[in-house]
């Protein structure tokens, strides 16, 4: 059966219309789309009308145009809808004064792909925190979590990393859907705004975006599809280094490379010494790729294609956290780390801030053990776990 997103039973349902009060903000992207593939904020401009006063963008725009990192969108108004566009992204990762003035509801509706570095959940954050002290009503409409709502994986981001690309302390893959990470932050994180949460029909935590019987569209320039979204929670520590994360192809965050590996001899090694040992799931294809932007614009790279084989027992995180420790060894000198600053951080390696912690850095440096991998891993999981079931919506 096709699940039913937020943004379905809003458009379907009078009495949750009735239930969001005076004027209205949108927060939406590209993605923001009901199930028939109508775009969102043209539904709910013909459901509210004048009362829909603005629409809001998050990073990579609200058309989701903007391609990296601290490349920033403007404000305008939309010369078709006539009405304002204000940006996330821009001077200000927060909503302000001049964003929520004549604004008594905020409709917050981000495809999300269910991991801390991914900056939705930031934004939302950050939201719900502004309109607390504005007493403005945050009202979520839920979307899937694309990888599912069971596995968690990665380490617990430390206080001190606290940064745009991780705002509280969770795993990397942390297998909850926006409306839940809402009601985390109020809960766990001290919030307490006032908070709806329009629910899901029919989705299960088990389920992958494939099984939801909802149409893929891109959340962000460079996840093309669920395959990206499921390496996503790994592949995002190379934009700490000089390897590619395959940005500038067709295949970003499913590639990565660089212009000194030579791809069949490396794989070769690492297949002499059983690197990987318990992570399973995946298979790395040697291949060549020329990114047409970003790192190595222009220049062969040799590296792998990373294909999903199982799933449901993938370990992306580890998996490619094992790989960053293998290449940086292979690549010896010819290996960076990226230097800061690093989503308007300029104080702390890029790699830090992704990681959410020093040690890991430390693991690849000192070409640390599995063992000593999965211990960071585990490192406050259970707590993670009493609190995110305390606030689970779908069961």
């Amino acid at each position: 059966m096709k699940v039913q997103t937020g943004l379905d039973r809003l458009i379907s349902d009078t009495s949750l219309q009735k239930q969001i009060h005076g004027n209205i903000a949108y927060i939406c992207h590209n993605a923001s789309i009901a199930s028939d593939l109508t775009q969102g904020f043209v539904a709910l401009q013909n459901i509210f009308k004048e009362r829909l006063v603005s629409i809001i963008g998050p990073q990579h725009g609200f058309v989701s145009d903007v391609q990296d990192n601290m490349v920033e969108s403007s404000h305008y108004i939309h010369p078709y809808f006539k009405i304002p566009i204000h940006s996330l992204y821009s001077e200000t990762r927060r909503p302000t004064d001049e964003m929520l003035k004549n604004v008594d509801s905020i409709i917050f509706d981000l495809q999300d792909v269910g991991c801390r570095i991914y900056t939705y959940i930031s934004t939302l954050k950050y939201v719900m925190e502004e309109c607390k002290k504005r007493n403005i009503h945050v009202y979520v409409l839920d979307r899937p979590n694309p990888i599912g709502g069971e596995q968690i994986q990665g380490n617990i981001l430390e206080t001190k990393y606290k940064s745009f690309v991780g705002v509280s302390e969770i795993p990397v893959r942390h297998a909850l859907t926006m409306g839940e990470i809402a009601k985390y932050f109020n809960k766990h994180d001290g919030i307490d705004a006032k908070l709806s949460v329009i629910e899901m029909k029919c989705w299960k935590r088990e389920m992958y975006f494939d099984q939801t019987d909802l149409p893929w569209v891109n959340p962000s320039p460079n996840m093309p599809c669920l395959e990206s979204a499921i390496f996503f929670p790994g592949t995002v520590i190379f934009e700490g280094t000089n390897i590619s994360e395959g940005r500038g192809t067709t295949n970003s965050l499913q590639l990565i490379g660089h212009p000194s590996i030579e791809p069949f001899n490396f794989l070769s090694e690492l297949s002499k010494k059983n690197v990987f040992k318990k992570i399973e799931g995946f298979k790395l294809l040697p291949t060549i790729f020329k990114p047409t932007f970003q790192k190595h614009a222009g220049t062969s790279c040799g590296g792998f294609l990373m294909k999903v084989t199982n799933r449901k027992i993938l370990n992306s995180w580890a998996l490619s956290q094992i790989l960053l420790r293998e290449m940086k060894k292979y690549l010896g000198s010819s290996f960076q780390y990226k230097k800061p600053p690093y989503e308007y951080v300029h104080d702390l390696d890029p790699i830090d801030i992704i990681n959410g912690c020093a040690d890991l850095k430390e693991w690849v440096n000192s070409f640390g053990t599995l063992q000593e991998l999965l211990d960071i891993e585990l490192k406050g999981h259970s707590s993670y776990l009493e609190k995110r079931n305390s606030i689970l919506i779908y069961k």
